[in-house]
């Protein structure tokens, strides 16, 4: 069975459609031409390669923390896709209850994009959070894991870690950064995705320099805590991304298809509750 056959849950994507939904006046970067991805393009491309759901994740770009056009999405397709929002820092546990009713499953920090200065009170929202049984969905990179390891490790909050950690492979996989998102393994609240590849890889397609720090996150973490995302439409990428060989890249590393169903489906199938 082709890998565009077997069951798939997509667990990063992005909606962005400025004509229903315009972006904010100062957004710091305004996706445009083939970045731009709407809900119906993303059903499109779901449905040729065979992917039965989605966790749509809030783009910083553009659209910052208002979710409208994700939770329409939603909305419309409340079989397909759940989502991960962005949310005040203070935001109130009634704000995060209303948006887990409209079928959002965790609330995302991204370090990259506003640097760790602006979470450093980010522990309050963790906790509402872990109250919910909501994800906190954290991007880093290099090293800026360090300063969430302590919370991660005292607050009960599940927690996902978007592409890989984006280390540094020029580093190696001794590297300070790396190692904390190991060991936050021992948790069993962390859960990685495995995606991204082009926003840390020193090479191109099939980004071969990242491939030991795939098997160091399957071999820590397990299949039950790592999950395979496209991160589509692939927002400020250097080289052109397609769909098709992401999967196909899922299908070389790994061999074994009984090891792809666990993380193209029963893990997130588990972790989100797709299809209850």
């Amino acid at each position: 069975m082709s890998i565009f056959e077997e069951a798939k849950i997509d667990c990063h994507a992005h909606v962005l459609d400025p004509a229903q939904f315009p972006y904010a006046e100062d957004a710091a970067y305004k996706p445009w031409g083939q970045e731009i991805g709407t809900t119906a393009q993303l059903v499109q491309v779901m449905q040729a390669y065979g992917t039965r759901h989605a966790l749509l994740v809030q783009p910083n770009s553009g659209y910052g923390s208002d979710n409208s056009c994700m939770l329409d999405a939603i909305r419309r397709h409340p079989k397909l896709f759940k989502g991960v929002a962005i949310a005040a820092l203070d935001a109130e546990t009634a704000t995060l209850r209303a948006l887990r009713d409209q079928g959002i499953v965790g609330i995302a920090l991204n370090p990259t994009f506003h640097g760790n200065a602006y979470y450093e009170s980010a522990s309050g929202l963790m906790e509402k959070l872990a109250k919910l049984d909501m994800f906190v969905q954290i991007q880093v990179e290099h090293d800026q894991l360090a300063m969430f390891r302590p919370w991660i490790e005292k607050i009960p909050v599940r927690v996902l870690i978007d592409h890989c950690g984006r280390p540094t492979p020029r580093d190696g996989l001794d590297y300070p950064g790396f190692e904390t998102l190991l060991r936050l393994s021992d948790t069993g609240r962390v859960h990685v995705k495995l995606s991204g590849y082009a926003k840390f890889a020193g090479t191109a397609y099939p980004f071969e320099d990242t491939w030991p720090f795939l098997r160091a996150l399957v071999g820590a973490f397990g299949l039950e805590q790592c999950m395979w995302a496209s991160d589509w439409p692939y927002l400020r990428a250097a080289d052109r991304q397609d769909y098709g060989p992401l999967l196909k890249l899922v299908e070389m590393l790994f061999p074994d298809v009984e090891d792809r169903r666990q993380i193209l489906w029963e893990t997130p199938r588990r972790l989100f509750g797709f299809g209850s």
